[in-house]
C-alpha cells in the first residue's frame, strides 16, 4: 500500500542538489575557504558522557504481554495525580473555569494514558519545512513509508509506524487512521530488538502556510510520550520553533530530543560548531541538556540522508524505549506545567491567616460599636443610685425625684431621638470592623482566594448591626449568669439608637445592706422625733429643755449623710465589679455574634486556603511554605 503523506529533504533525489554547499545557523551561506569558527560560537568541551547500562532483558520463557494498562513503578506520579485531582476539586467554587482548565486537560489525558499500553512509547519526529524529519522517519523504520520530495509540504496528516503490536489504542488516542498505520521493515535482529515498543509518529511541518497542519501538530504533540525535534542548518535558530515549542516544553526536557540533520552539508568542524550554537540556544530556553549523566533533552548531530549518526540515534532512542517510563515522564512533565500556571492562585506572599491580634481588635470594635464600655459604665451608676435609694436621706431622695423629673430622660421627659447622623455612627463602626478584619484575612492571599475571604465576611457583616442591636437589648432585659443583672440604661445599640431598661430587677444587694438600711431609717426616727420634742417645747406642749431635743435631732441630721456617705464609699466596689460583669457580658455577646457570623466564615475560608495549599505543594513537591 502506498503511503499517502510524507515529507522528506529538499537533499534527495537528485545528485546537484546533494552538492549544495552548505550554510550557517542564521541561514547565511558562507564564502569558500571562510572558516567557521569566527569567535562568536562558544566551543563546548566534548565529555563523553558513560552510557547507563542496558536494563536486564526479560526472561525468554515468559515473553511479555503485548498490551498492558500503564502501572507507575512507585513513582511520585500517582499521589501527584491525585493531589491535582483533589486541588481541582477543592477549587472549583472559588476559581473560574479557565484557570482550571489546563489542569483539567492534565488530569484527563493521564487518565486516559494510564489505561492504555505502558509497553509502548510513542514517539513524534517534529520539525520544520525542508528539515529533513521524513527522511529520518524513513531511515529509523528501514523502508520508503513516508514520502520525500522537494514540494512543500508534503506531510499532510499525522503517519505511524509501530515496532510491535498492541498499540491500537494509543494510535486510536492520536486520532491517527487505520491507512496511516505502519509496520517497519524487518531489517537486522538487533535493531529491531532494540525498538521494540516503539511507535514513531511523523508530523506535518509546524511551520507550515496550512493552518491544519500546525492544528495537527499541536494536537498530537499534547498526546505523544516524547518527541524528537529535527533541525537542519539554516533553520536551528528559527525564533518559531524556540518561542511556540522549545521555550514553552522546557519542562518536558527529559523526553526531548533535538536532532541537528544534514550535517553532509557542512564543511569542516562546523556541524560541531551549529550543535555548540543550537546547545546554547536550548540553554537560553530554559531546556536543560543530559550532559555529563544529569538529565535532561538529548542533543545530537547526524546526516538521515547519508546515514552518519542515525546508529547513534538508534542506540539512544532504544535504551529511552526499552525504560519504559517516557510516558511516566511526560505526565509528571505535564503536571509540573499545570501547577506552574497555578501557582499565582494558589502560592502567597508570607503566612495569612487571622492572628489573636485581629481577633481581639475586632472584638474591641463590635464591643465599641454596641456600647458596651458604655453599659458597664451605666450598671455601675444604677448599682450606685440604687444604694443612694436605700441608705440615702429621704429629704435627699426627695430633691433627686424632683431633679430627675426635670432631666431629659426621665419618665416624665422622655429622651428625643439622635439626629440620623449619630443614628448611622455605631453601624458604620460594625462595617469598619468587618471590613478591617477582611483586610487583614485577605492580605497576602492569591486574588481569588482574598476575594472569597472578603466575599464571607461582607456576607456574614449583613444584618450584622440589627443583631447586635438585639443582643444588646436582650442583655439589657435578662438576668446575668449568677443572679447579677445588667442595666443598659443610655447605651446605643448597634444600629445607633440609644435604648434603656433594667435586666431582670434590681442588682443584688450586699450583706450590709439590711444593717444600713435601719441604720439610716434610725437617723431619720431621730431627727422627726427631736424635731418634734423641740417643737412641743416651743408650743408650750412638753416643758423647756432644749438641749437634750436639739442633740437627738442633730444626731439625726447628722448621722444620716454619713449613713449615706459611708454606704456609697462601701458601693464603690461591688458597683464597679458589677459595672465590668456588665461591660463583659455584653462585649463577650457582640464577640460571639461576630464570630458565628463574619470570624467563622472567615476562618472557614482560610482553613479552605490551606488544605489546597497543602494539595498545591504535594502536586509540585515542593513545600510551599512561607510562599
Amino acid at each position: 500500500m502506498t503511503a499517502v503523506t510524507g515529507e522528506g529533504t529538499d537533499r534527495t533525489g537528485s545528485p546537484d542538489t546533494q552538492a549544495e554547499r552548505g550554510t550557517d545557523g542564521r541561514g547565511r551561506i558562507p564564502e569558500a575557504g571562510r572558516d567557521w569558527n569566527d569567535g562568536l560560537i562558544a566551543r563546548r568541551a566534548a565529555a563523553k558522557a558513560v552510557d547507563p547500562e542496558p536494563e536486564t532483558a526479560p526472561d525468554d520463557d515468559v515473553p511479555p504481554p503485548l498490551v498492558e494498562a500503564y502501572v507507575p513503578s512507585g513513582g511520585p506520579l500517582r499521589p501527584r495525580l491525585d493531589a491535582l485531582r483533589e486541588l481541582v476539586g477543592l477549587s472549583r467554587a472559588r476559581l473560574d473555569g479557565a484557570t482550571l482548565a489546563e489542569a483539567g486537560r492534565v488530569l484527563d489525558e493521564a487518565a486516559a494514558r494510564q489505561r492504555l499500553s505502558s509497553r509502548h512509547t510513542v514517539v513524534a519526529i517534529a520539525g520544520a519545512t525542508g528539515s529533513g524529519k521524513s527522511t529520518l522517519f524513513n531511515t529509523l523504520a528501514g523502508a520508503q513509508i513516508s514520502d520525500t520530495g522537494l514540494r512543500r509540504p508534503t506531510t499532510a496528516a499525522p503517519l505511524a509506524c509501530s515496532w510491535t503490536d498492541g498499540a491500537a489504542g494509543l494510535l486510536d488516542r492520536l486520532a491517527i487512521p487505520g491507512r496511516l498505520r505502519r509496520r517497519p521493515q524487518q531489517g537486522a535482529a538487533d535493531s529491531d530488538e532494540a525498538l521494540q515498543g516503539l511507535v514513531l509518529v511523523d508530523l506535518p511541518d509546524h511551520d507550515s502556510a496550512a493552518t491544519e497542519h500546525r492544528e495537527q501538530v499541536d494536537r498530537v504533540l499534547a498526546l505523544v510520550d516524547a518527541v524528537i525535534w529535527v533541525v537542519d542548518p539554516e533553520k536551528y535558530a528559527d525564533a518559531a520553533l524556540h518561542e511556540r515549542y522549545l521555550r514553552p516544553l522546557a519542562g518536558h526536557a527529559e523526553i526531548t530530543f533535538v536532532v541537528l540533520n544534514q550535517i553532509d552539508r557542512l564543511p569542516g568542524d562546523a556541524a560541531d560548531q551549529v550543535l555548540d550554537d543550537l546547545r546554547r540556544l536550548l540553554d537560553e530556553d530554559g531546556m536543560a541538556l543530559g550532559e555529563h549523566g544529569e538529565p535532561g533533552a538529548t542533543v545530537m548531530s547526524l546526516s538521515a540522508l547519508t546515514g552518519e549518526g542515525v546508529n547513534e540515534l538508534r542506540e539512544v532512542l532504544g535504551r529511552f524505549v526499552q525504560e519504559r517510563t517516557a510516558a511516566a515522564r511526560r505526565l509528571s512533565a505535564d503536571v509540573d506545567a499545570a501547577a506552574a500556571r497555578l501557582r499565582p492562585v494558589y502560592v502567597a506572599e508570607g503566612r495569612p491567616g487571622l492572628g489573636e491580634r485581629a481577633r481581639e481588635e475586632f472584638a474591641d470594635r463590635l464591643a465599641e460599636a454596641v456600647g458596651a464600655a458604655a453599659a458597664g459604665q451605666a450598671a455601675e451608676r444604677e448599682w450606685r443610685r440604687n444604694a443612694g435609694r436605700a441608705c440615702g436621706t429621704p429629704w435627699l431622695r426627695l430633691w433627686r425625684w424632683y431633679e430627675s423629673t426635670r432631666r431629659p430622660g426621665s419618665l416624665e421627659r422622655p429622651a428625643r431621638p439622635e439626629p440620623p447622623e449619630e443614628q448611622l455612627t455605631a453601624r458604620q463602626l460594625v462595617e469598619q470592623a468587618v471590613r478591617t478584619l477582611a483586610d487583614e484575612a485577605a492580605h497576602g492571599l492569591p486574588g481569588p482566594w482574598a476575594q472569597a475571604v472578603r466575599e464571607a465576611a461582607v456576607h456574614g457583616a449583613e444584618g450584622l448591626p440589627e443583631a447586635l442591636d438585639t443582643l444588646a437589648q436582650r442583655v439589657g432585659t435578662e438576668p446575668a449568669p449568677g443572679g447579677s443583672a445588667v442595666a443598659a440604661t443610655g447605651v446605643a445599640g448597634a444600629s445607633g439608637v440609644a435604648h434603656s431598661g433594667r435586666v431582670g430587677g434590681k442588682p443584688p444587694r450586699p450583706k450590709w445592706w439590711p444593717a444600713a438600711v435601719l441604720t439610716q431609717a434610725s437617723m431619720t426616727l431621730l431627727q422627726i422625733f427631736g424635731g418634734l420634742w423641740l417643737v412641743g417645747q416651743i408650743v408650750g406642749v412638753l416643758e423647756p429643755g432644749y438641749l437634750t431635743p436639739a442633740l437627738v435631732m442633730l444626731t439625726g441630721v447628722v448621722g444620716g449623710p454619713l449613713v449615706e456617705w459611708s454606704c456609697a464609699a462601701a458601693a464603690r466596689g461591688p458597683a464597679r465589679r458589677y459595672g465590668q460583669e456588665a461591660e463583659r457580658q455584653l462585649r463577650e455577646t457582640a464577640s460571639a455574634c461576630g464570630r458565628a457570623r463574619v470570624l467563622d466564615p472567615v476562618a472557614a475560608e482560610l482553613v479552605r486556603y490551606r488544605e489546597v495549599r497543602e494539595r498545591f505543594a504535594a502536586v509540585t513537591e515542593i513545600s510551599t511554605t512561607g510562599g
